[in-house]
Formats: structure tokens, C-alpha cells, sequence
């Protein structure tokens, strides 16, 4: 999930490219102001009783409700603006963080188009705009700044199809459960036990690896180790999503998914590689729901497993020795496979509060090939709704996670090896900590406005540089 070309966010753009994209801007934001202005007062709807997840894991209509649309179109928006002050650092190497004060911005757009084909078959369209500008392209961190970043392949607009999909659900009975309409999900009732195929183009996060509370850069926290498990290298192209399956069997309270998924070409890289029988990323997640003093929760068991043309860092660092220069994954590139697992907890507190844990590894003798620079991750957050104060629709979010790398992996670094996304030429290894508060204020029904704040301790796990502080905003609308 990375920048598709770097080059496009150097240098200066002219004042009249300049004004197209600030054209363009305003266009897409249209509706959303038409939205605001319609509404009849700024006041406040009632609290859910819980944190929704704003691109739900697919949970399944089983066959359509009397009078329940067989359609849906449903639309988001959403504009990110984050600034860097400038820090101590006592080098800086090729793929470091600048330590000058920077600013980055996203913006992106999409329609969640759903379609009832026959009762438990249906199928989604999710074409999208995205543009943006990455701090120090996008280099420096284990875990970046923004997870909209992980999308955008340049500074002008540009459209693609980042989903298209069709999900099966065959009912097996014991008893039924009311579905509200939503993105990618169309409304009906669903057997409580049944089994659900989910096939096309889509992202693997979609369907494995769910959080209520820290899933979505859109309305959540924003570093990339919120999305998912930090260590969690799920294949994809370089926009995070990728062509494959998954079936998911649901039995009251437990559920179990199984997929596999095509693998890129090469680490990073937008084209994928459809030899799916060679080069693929498999995984299997265990999930129990339950109820704790009235309040439901989730534990989630993930393991997951890639074979990928990577390069391992030992054969690297033994490539060097033999013919001289820095350790480079790209000399020894071959088929090998990686693997990982993830802890999960999410709990409700109360109606609402709710709190999340999370913990990840990764094998991590190979480089990365499609999400961050991480190996190993814990991290805790909390979800805090404003009804105690008042503000029903608002929210709180409150993370703190700690990141690693193997052994193996820090000692390519330490010898002058770079990564996709980190490389200071020298290495002082820490632990790379993130601290992150947002703040995010329902304007209306539709529209949200979040102030943003990171803590970045160990910048790509050196200890020689930072710490790091990051601001951002946000205007989120969903229609």
C-alpha cells in the first residue's frame, strides 16, 4: 500500500495546475456542502450504542426483508491535511524523515454501489477518487502518518476501482437477525448460522483483521498501525487492494474465514501477479463474540501466511560481504514464503466507551512487500463517545502502540540497508512508539470535523532521531 510514483511530489507545480486541483476540490465537495446546508439545525442525534465500523467487515444479507431495496448508493468524502515541525536528529540517511517542518494532504471520494442480484447474491462497485501529497514521500516511518496516504498515487486527481466484488450467503438456519443498510452492505435479515463467499476485487482487511474502534483512517486514528496488525504484510497492490476469495463460516457466536488472495509482482508494486497456485497470501481467522457485564465484545486469532519473489535480509547482508557495497533485498530476490500471527480483543465498557488490544508478528526475515515496515506490534486504544458531555455524535480516540523489527532485520539496517520505507544508513535500534489523540466533532448528520495529534518516539526505530510531532484535521462526510 504504497505511493504508486514517488516523482510526482517533487518540486514546486505551476499556478495554473495549482488552480485545476483546487477546481477539482471544490467540485467534489459540492454535495457535501449542498448536505450542510440543507440540514435544518446543527444539532445533535442521538449516541449509538456503540462504535460502528465505517467500512464494515461484509456481514451478510441472507435474503432480502419485505419492501427492503434490492439497491443501494451510498457515498464518502474525505479530506486530510496533517503538518511535521521540524526535530532533532544527529544524521539522516536516504530514506529518513526530513527533520525540516513539512505538510501533507489527502483527499479522496467513492461510491459504495450495491446491487441485489437474487435472494443471498449480491454484488458492489466502489469506483473512487483519490489525490495527495505524503510527508517526505512517504518515507521515514515504520508506521506513516495517514492511512488515506496508502492510497493516493499523486498530487492530481485520479480515478480507479479499487473494489468490485460479489458475496454468496447461503442461510443455515438458527434464527435470524435484521441488517441495516450501509457501505457495501444491503439491508435484509441474515440466518444466524450460515456461510458467506465473498469473491472479486477488494482489500483482505475487508474481510479478516475487523476492529469496531480502529479500522479506518476516515473517521479513526490515522497511522498506518491502526488499520490493521501492524505486522500484518496482507498482499495487495500498491493501493491496498487485490483480486481473490475468502468464505466465512458463521455459527451463533463463533465465526471462521478462510482466504486466499493474488500477490503483486514485485514488493510494492501496483501490478499483480495472477499465478495464484504460486504466488498468493493465505490466512485463517478464529472469531468469538460475547457479552461482558451486558456489553458485547470480540477475540480475534488470525495466522497468515505469503509465498512472494522477497528477498531475505541474511542472503542480503551475505551478498555484500561476497561482492562488497550495502546489504540490497533487490540482489537476492527469489520465491520464499512469510508468515505471522495476530492477537485481537475489542470490549464495550459501557454503552458509550469501548476499549481495544491488539498484538502482532511477523517472521520478518524478508522485506516488506505490501503494507509498513513492521514486525512485531502491541497497542492499546480506547473509543470514548460524547453523550457524558453532552456531544452524543462526537468522539474520542485515544492509542498508544509500540512497533519492532527482528533481530535480523535491524542488523540489515544498522549496516546501511534500505527498505521501501526506511533506511537512515545507520541504525540505533529502539522500538518505534506512536502516541495518538483525535477529537472528532459531528458537524450534522453527514459530516464530521477531527483535530488530530501524533507522538512519534524512535522514528523508524532510531533512537539518533526525534521525537517526531504531527497535527492533523479532518472533514469526513458520508451520504
Amino acid at each position: 500500500m504504497t505511493l504508486v510514483d514517488r516523482e510526482a511530489f517533487g518540486g514546486p507545480h505551476p499556478a495554473r495546475r495549482r488552480a485545476r486541483r483546487a477546481w477539482r476540490l471544490v467540485v467534489a465537495w459540492l454535495p457535501l456542502l449542498g448536505a450542510i446546508a440543507a440540514q435544518p439545525a446543527w444539532a445533535q442525534s442521538p449516541a449509538p450504542t456503540s462504535t460502528p465500523t465505517p467500512t464494515p467487515t461484509p456481514a451478510d444479507t441472507d435474503r432480502p426483508s419485505q419492501n427492503a431495496p434490492n439497491f443501494d448508493a451510498r457515498f464518502q468524502a474525505t479530506y486530510i491535511w496533517q503538518r511535521k515541525t521540524a526535530f532533532a536528529a544527529a544524521y539522516s540517511g536516504p530514506n529518513s524523515l526530513s527533520t525540516d517542518a513539512e505538510k501533507s494532504y489527502t483527499f479522496s471520494a467513492t461510491a459504495y454501489l450495491g446491487l441485489r442480484l437474487a435472494p443471498g447474491t449480491e454484488l458492489y462497485v466502489n469506483p473512487e477518487v483519490i489525490q495527495g501529497v505524503p510527508l517526505s514521500n512517504l518515507q521515514g516511518l515504520g508506521s506513516p502518518t495517514n492511512g488515506e496516504i496508502q492510497k493516493v498515487a499523486g498530487s492530481n486527481p485520479k480515478l480507479y476501482l479499487p473494489r468490485l466484488f460479489v458475496r454468496q450467503t447461503w442461510g443455515l438456519g438458527g434464527g435470524s437477525d435484521s441488517v441495516d443498510a450501509a457501505q457495501n452492505q444491503l439491508s435484509g435479515t441474515r440466518d444466524k448460522r450460515r456461510l458467506v463467499l465473498t469473491a472479486g476485487k477488494f482489500a483482505v482487511t475487508d474481510v479478516f483483521d475487523a476492529n469496531a474502534y480502529s479500522h479506518d483512517a476516515r473517521s479513526q486514528f490515522m497511522t498506518w498501525a491502526s488499520l490493521a496488525q501492524g505486522p500484518y504484510d496482507f498482499v495487495a497492490d500498491s493501493q491496498g487492494y487485490t483480486w481473490g476469495a475468502s468464505l466465512e463460516y458463521v455459527h451463533d457466536d463463533w465465526a471462521l474465514r478462510v482466504g486466499r488472495f493474488v500477490a503483486a509482482q514485485e514488493s510494492n508494486g501496483q501490478s499483480l501477479n495472477f499465478a495464484i497456485g504460486r504466488y498468493h497470501g493465505d490466512q485463517i481467522e478464529v472469531e468469538h463474540a460475547h457479552r461482558i457485564g451486558g456489553q458485547p465484545g470480540v477475540v480475534r486469532v488470525l495466522f497468515w501466511s505469503n509465498r512472494e519473489s522477497m528477498g531475505r535480509f541474511a542472503d542480503a547482508i551475505d551478498y555484500a560481504q561476497r561482492h562488497g557495497g550495502v546489504p540490497d533485498v533487490a540482489n537476492v530476490r527469489a520465491p520464499h514464503h512469510k508468515h505471522g500471527y495476530g492477537l485481537h480483543l475489542e470490549q464495550a465498557l459501557s454503552d458509550d466507551v469501548g476499549a481495544f488490544v491488539r498484538y502482532g508478528w511477523g517472521d520478518g526475515q524478508t522485506e516488506t512487500y505490501s503494507f509498513e515496515e513492521v514486525e512485531r506490534s502491541a497497542q492499546a486504544g480506547l473509543s470514548i463517545k460524547g453523550a457524558s458531555w453532552g456531544r452524543g455524535g462526537d468522539t474520542v480516540g485515544l492509542l498508544a502502540l509500540r512497533n519492532g523489527l527482528s533481530a535480523i532485520h535491524q542488523r540489515y539496517l544498522a549496516q546501511g540497508g534500505l527498505g521501501f520505507f526506511i533506511g537512515d544508513g545507520r541504525l540505533n535500534y529502539r522500538p518505534e512508539q506512536i502516541v495518538e489523540a483525535y477529537y472528532s466533532y459531528k458537524l450534522c448528520p453527514q459530516a464530521w470535523l477531527s483535530a488530530d495529534y501524533q507522538h512519534i518516539v524512535n522514528p523508524a526505530y532510531n533512537a539518533d532521531r526525534g521525537p517526531v510531532n504531527v497535527y492533523g484535521l479532518r472533514l469526513h462526510a458520508e451520504f
